[in-house]
């Protein structure tokens, strides 16, 4: 196959001056996004002597350059991979020596951060001069963008988990990974040229670089990045650069919403929000109907590229909570404990295959395995599906609660929290116990200091049955989460006092 360079080569033929991306740095047509790529490849190739195989990092806030060292790298063969500008110096360091990078770039918005990283060639983002071997070199307009033709499973990205529950592994995506993901994605938001795309994510997570970012430059439309993500600037570009559709977890979906502008805002240009993270509150996406916006709920992991099960705008506002159905390009199957497949209505461990897939871990001599076993990735989620082929999010398994041999999904119980007046937010997480082996514990946030504990276990009262009611609360300024959000289960269990890690 042609690399993946391909895209913005064939795009910058047919629609040179139409924009690619945009931010608050300035705009790239295609013709200038291809001879960006072009220079950068170049320069890696004959200056950085970067082969295939290689990895180079990122390290730095959304930006146009990261994204023209992706297609740099896809035209030689190498390898991006970026970094969670999140983490300490020591847990950088650590993923720089997991993956074996030969090469750091550091934008300007990281630069502090990176000159506290040792032992790699490092170089600064934005163009330096002629013979400035410390920066990134200008874009030379006499270099033409050509693909070139790679092996479909030439591996491209190195996105590593967020290591919520355990250390973080390196997830490979290969270029035709990268290209079925996309191919989903256009079919799950009938993507076009003619779309116009916020994105407010972090690139270093597939959820920024794949669920729309990458479809929309492989379908030649326009891209917004947003440095990193500012609740008021937000919703001044969506009312202010008019995108057709754009992505938010539902952490950013609640902080917009909590805005004093919220509601006077125009966002009349959105056909669509999406959104994912496993279970998404119910608020979430009722916040963003009464305002006409379509939510698109999506199912997938770093792992599955993400884009696996995904409602479509036709379904978003029939279908609300749940998953969707299984992509165009994608095989899902639903399992029990045996591995057997289970009925309709029956939860099982969700179990995903397809070209989209990862194609494993990073050195994998020390990487769990596991998951990829037998052909098919294995999510370590549980869902059930309709007989209309839709599935229904239950959680986690490392999530469930086993309290006298019953099976309790936290998820379920939040659904019950989720909403209440009483609370802001809240999770839950199970404790030991010695009757009953684990006991469901809320961790809340109380809307204000008189909120009493009984108050929010009386909540669940009438609503679950008696085996799933909480037996705890335990009140806190906020829940810990990840950089997307998502709420930290290791965390969590340490603040309820216990539970199986």
């Amino acid at each position: 196959m042609r690399s993946l360079a391909g895209w913005i080569e064939r795009h910058a033929a047919f629609a040179p001056a139409r924009i690619a991306i945009e931010s608050p740095a300035g705009a790239l047509d295609y013709a200038a996004f291809a001879a960006r790529i072009a220079t950068l490849a170049h320069w890696l190739e004959h200056h950085e002597r970067i082969a295939p195989g290689d990895r180079v990092a990122w390290l730095g806030h959304n930006s146009s350059e990261q994204l023209a060292l992706l297609f740099a790298c896809a035209d030689l063969g190498a390898m991006l991979l970026p970094l969670n500008w999140r983490l300490s110096p020591p847990e950088l360091e650590a993923v720089l020596h997991d993956a074996g990078a030969g090469l750091l770039v550091v934008d300007a918005s990281c630069a502090a951060l990176g000159a506290e990283l040792a032992g790699l060639r490092r170089v600064m983002a934005g163009a330096g001069g002629a013979d400035d071997p410390d920066h990134l070199p200008a874009t030379d307009p006499g270099l033409r963008l050509v693909a070139r033709e790679v092996a479909a499973e030439t591996p491209l990205l190195l996105v590593y988990t967020s290591g919520t529950t355990g250390r973080p592994k390196g997830a490979v995506l290969s270029q035709q990974a990268l290209l079925f993901n996309a191919l989903n994605a256009v079919h799950m938001h009938d993507l076009t040229a003619s779309d116009r795309v916020l994105n407010v994510l972090p690139l270093f997570h597939v959820g920024g670089i794949n669920i729309q970012t990458l479809p929309t430059l492989y379908c030649g439309g326009s891209v917004y990045l947003e440095p990193r993500f500012d609740p008021a600037q937000t919703l001044d570009l969506i009312a202010r650069w008019r995108p057709s559709l754009t992505v938010l977890v539902p952490a950013v979906i609640k902080a917009l919403v909590e805005l004093p502008g919220w509601v006077s805002t125009d966002l009349g240009s959105l056909r669509a929000v999406a959104t994912g993270s496993t279970d998404v509150p119910v608020g979430a996406i009722t916040a963003l109907h009464e305002r006409g916006v379509a939510v698109i709920q999506i199912y997938g992991s770093t792992e599955t590229g993400p884009v696996a099960v995904y409602q479509r705008i036709e379904d978003a506002f029939d279908t609300v909570g749940s998953i969707g159905r299984v992509g165009l390009h994608t095989e899902v199957r639903l399992v029990d404990t045996a591995g057997a497949a289970v009925g309709l209505d029956v939860p099982g461990e969700i179990l995903v295959r397809g070209p989209h897939v990862a194609s494993g871990y990073w050195d994998a001599t020390r990487a769990a395995t596991v998951p990829f076993a037998d052909g098919w990735f294995h999510s370590g989620d549980v869902a059930a599906q309709d007989a209309r082929g839709l599935l229904w999010f239950k959680d986690r398994i490392k999530h469930v609660i086993i309290s006298g041999g019953e099976n309790i999904y936290p998820a379920e119980i939040e659904r019950v929290l989720e909403g209440s007046p009483l609370l802001r937010e809240a999770a839950v997480a199970g404790r030991t116990d010695p009757r009953w082996g684990e006991v469901p514990v809320i961790v809340a946030v109380p809307a204000d200091p008189s909120v009493t504990r009984e108050a929010v276990l009386g909540l669940c009262d009438g609503v679950l049955a008696r085996y799933k009611r909480p037996r705890d609360v335990v009140f806190v300024d906020a829940l810990p989460r990840t950089a997307l959000g998502k709420v930290e289960v290791a965390r969590l269990r340490e603040l309820v006092g216990g539970g199986k890690s």
